[in-house]
């Protein structure tokens, strides 16, 4: 198998250099906050022990979100199962940093650093465009049973199928509406903060991401809606500074030795596409993988493991054979379909229903109630989880990318559980500065 990798800087031989020395311009989000979902540690258990190895000696540190159960849980024992919760703390740089070196040094794997693909080579497969390699920058034709392109929400992939495809690749894309401000902290020895709010919590009009990393380090993410004007101005550090600390619950991740400016991020799309429309392979001999395939909003740290996942599920139909192009095709198709579009599907309807409510805040008006049934059994479900130890536990399997929202709710008697303690207990607001101080 060949790697190719369009940055050209080699790994460095140290975790913390790769998070302050390594180069990596094909990934936008390199240096922004990251969570490893628990399916994707436990993929990376299976599949990559030495590598779950070599993360905690680079000083990843093991956690589990059942840490965060709010005291208003009575429930408090163990119960069976808990173990697929377990997760790493790691920032990404460190996290990439071990996996490239492992990638390296796998025998059975080519990487070639500083190669830019700039297009396809192909020929005619019962009818339709077979993908039969790649191009270079460097002049050279690369060759291969199959092409996976892994190039990342920015790839070319649809621009070089235009002319050789019998039909558009289908896309789906629309503006994800966040911008993100992040910053990193390390403690001096006072230890590591502490959770008084879950990591991610709605304040209003925006959002705050808490994420503890490797070596004591941790990030804190402010997120607001890429329309809210005032709000962009907390690129500036004092502003920055100032929303956080209006903040009670968060103002003390404030308290330490911050290691980097404030990273914003914005022109975030969430993206979807398809190499089969209508039912038929509109090209066969190259698979969309992670971003290439599907990306999204990042506040629900979901690409990672998605990409995990889907990778596991390419190999294993891959060592079923790729001689027949066609039926590979379609079979890729559907397993994607099956096991991955419903994350997308899901991340995307959050993503909406989170937008609908800033900018109803935004103008002073009431939240709006979700259209149906299941979205609204769904927006009960954050406060519910906080008094009742199953519900808790549902929740987290929805976030750390166990089971989707939807097969969830599902399940016999939840809706109504959600529905009975929903009625029991009023929401709590997060505090924080209203629209007025935020203005």
């Amino acid at each position: 198998m060949t790697l190719l990798e369009r940055d050209p800087q080699p790994v460095p031989d140290l975790p913390e250099r790769g998070w302050e020395d390594w180069s990596r311009k094909g990934v936008v989000q390199f240096r922004q906050p990251h969570y490893l979902q628990s399916a994707g540690h436990e993929i990376l258990e299976q599949e990559l022990p030495d590598v779950v190895e070599e993360l905690m000696a680079a000083g990843a540190m093991p956690f589990t979100p059942l840490s965060l159960m709010p005291p208003s849980i009575t429930d408090r024992e163990p119960w069976a199962g808990d173990e697929r919760f377990r997760t790493l703390n790691v920032r990404r740089a460190v996290l990439e940093q071990v996996l490239a070196l492992a990638a390296e040094s796998e025998p059975r794997l080519q990487v070639c650093r500083g190669v830019d693909v700039t297009g396809l080579t192909t020929t005619e497969y019962n009818g339709i465009a077979h993908v039969t390699g790649v191009r270079s920058d460097r002049g050279e034709q690369l060759h291969g049973d199959l092409v996976v392109d892994a190039m990342g929400w920015r790839s070319q992939l649809v621009r070089w199928l235009t002319n050789v495809a019998p039909a558009p690749v289908h896309e789906e894309a629309e503006s994800s509406g966040f911008l993100y401000y992040a910053r990193y902290f390390r403690s001096t020895g006072a230890g590591l903060p502490r959770f008084r709010a879950p990591p991610g919590t709605a304040v209003g009009t925006f959002s705050i991401g808490t994420i503890l990393g490797d070596n004591d380090t941790w990030a804190v993410t402010l997120c607001a809606s890429s329309g809210d004007r005032p709000l962009k101005r907390m690129r500036e550090r004092e502003r920055w500074e100032a929303v956080l600390h209006a903040c009670p619950l968060h103002a003390h991740w404030l308290d330490d030795e911050p290691i980097s400016e404030v990273l914003p991020m914005g022109g975030i799309v969430d993206r979807y596409r398809r190499l089969v429309v209508n039912g038929e392979p509109i090209v066969t001999g190259v698979v969309l993988l992670a971003d290439s395939w599907a990306c999204t909003n990042p506040s629900l740290g979901r690409g990672m493991t998605l990409g995990l996942l889907q990778a596991r599920h390419l190999r294993d139909l891959a060592q079923s054979g790729v001689d027949d192009p066609r039926t590979f095709a379609a079979n890729w198709d559907a397993l994607t379909e099956a096991h991955l579009t419903p994350w997308y599907r899901d991340t995307v309807t959050e993503d909406r229903v989170r937008l609908r409510e800033i900018e109803a805040l935004r103008i002073g008006a009431a939240a709006p109630l979700p259209d149906e049934r299941a979205e609204q059994i769904r927006a009960l479900l954050p406060d519910a989880m906080a008094h009742d130890a199953g519900l808790f536990r549902a929740f987290l399997e929805t976030i750390g990318c166990m089971t989707v929202m939807p097969e969830v709710l599902q399940r016999p008697g939840i809706t109504e559980r959600i529905l009975e303690i929903a009625g029991e207990h009023e929401p709590q607001p997060i505090p924080g500065p209203d629209r007025d101080q935020l203005n």
